[in-house]
């Protein structure tokens, strides 16, 4: 039996009269006419009687509708209590960040947790070399991602910040003294790479292969975690990129990190699962994005492009 059947039979048993019922529903009288026609021949039996002049229940009617009401009540109190709890935001929201907390990560938890005092954040640190596999195994709920997205399963909100580059050398590198390299002198450096299951674009993002003019760069290896690659750095087996903000987190006596110009923005944003989207994600993402032009306008406007 077909609800729409029954919501009509309801209205009608209320007006009393096809045209206001059409009205109320949204329906043309002949396909309130159909539906009662339908519900009638489900049932067996009429349940109102027509004339020109006026409609009226049939016994079978009245005695359909009394059996009918608290059911109907109680489904569509049901329907109705579901989507206010779907309009909750609360509990627990896992959040995945990589690497560093950095204070995008940081003042979108507090900005989140203001507005939403009813739902507390799980931060949980996501691997460099898998960006979205706790992602996709439902273990976080939300991730701060490199921007743009290219997972055709994944949605992602507007960017949070974009920084430009530093290349982390071991102090004894002969560039480590530098103020600032450009991207072309990348293809004297060997870079870290990772190891896992990221996709392609993400690879090219951390190590990319050719310089901007599409000169190669060597590959010094892979690594798996961010403390991997430091390790490695200060080793002197490589140089590895990284955003400014991370860079700025992560100093320590025997790594330098030197500026690099001529390579595209790193974009900070946030990712989801598409079909796991709900009011917590949603608000978390309204709330980063607040957090993000906070941070944006206590900054000089020469400033903004290195917000961290």
């Amino acid at each position: 039996m077909e609800f729409r059947e029954l919501e009509c039979f309801l209205v009608l048993s209320e007006e009393l009269h096809f045209a206001r019922t059409a009205e109320r529903l949204y329906l043309s009288p002949a396909r309130v006419s159909q539906l009662m026609r339908s519900l009638e021949t489900r049932i067996g039996g009429r349940l109102f009687d027509r004339t020109s002049r006026r409609v009226r229940l049939t016994p079978l009617g009245e005695r359909f509708l009394a059996d009918l009401r608290p059911a109907y009540d109680g489904l569509a109190g049901a329907v109705n209590r579901a989507r206010t709890a779907a309009r909750e935001v609360t509990g627990v929201l896992r959040v995945g960040f990589l690497a560093t907390p950095t204070d995008v990560v940081t003042g979108s938890v507090r900005a989140f947790e203001r507005r939403n005092p009813g739902c507390a954040v799980e931060l949980v640190e996501v691997p460099l070399s898998d960006p979205f596999g706790r992602l996709r195994a439902g273990q976080v709920d939300v991730t701060f991602t490199l921007l743009p997205l290219d997972e055709p399963d994944l949605a992602g909100g507007g960017e949070l910040n974009r920084v430009g580059y530093t290349l982390g050398l071991s102090t004894r590198h002969p560039l480590a003294g530098r103020a600032g390299i450009g991207a072309e002198e990348l293809a004297s450096v060997p870079l870290i790479g990772l190891d896992g299951p990221a996709p392609r674009w993400w690879h090219e993002r951390v190590a990319p292969s050719v310089t901007p003019s599409g000169r190669p760069i060597p590959l010094a290896g892979r690594v798996a975690t961010t403390q991997e690659g430091l390790t490695q750095v200060a080793l002197g087996r490589g140089g590895m990129l990284f955003c400014a903000p991370t860079a700025m987190q992560h100093q320590r006596p025997d790594i330098s990190f030197v500026p690099v110009t001529g390579l595209p923005a790193s974009i900070f944003g946030l990712a989801w699962v598409k079909n796991g989207e709900s009011a917590a994600v949603r608000a978390f993402g309204e709330a980063a994005a607040e957090s993000a032009a906070e941070q944006v306008s206590g900054q000089g406007a020469g400033d903004r492009v290195l917000v961290a």
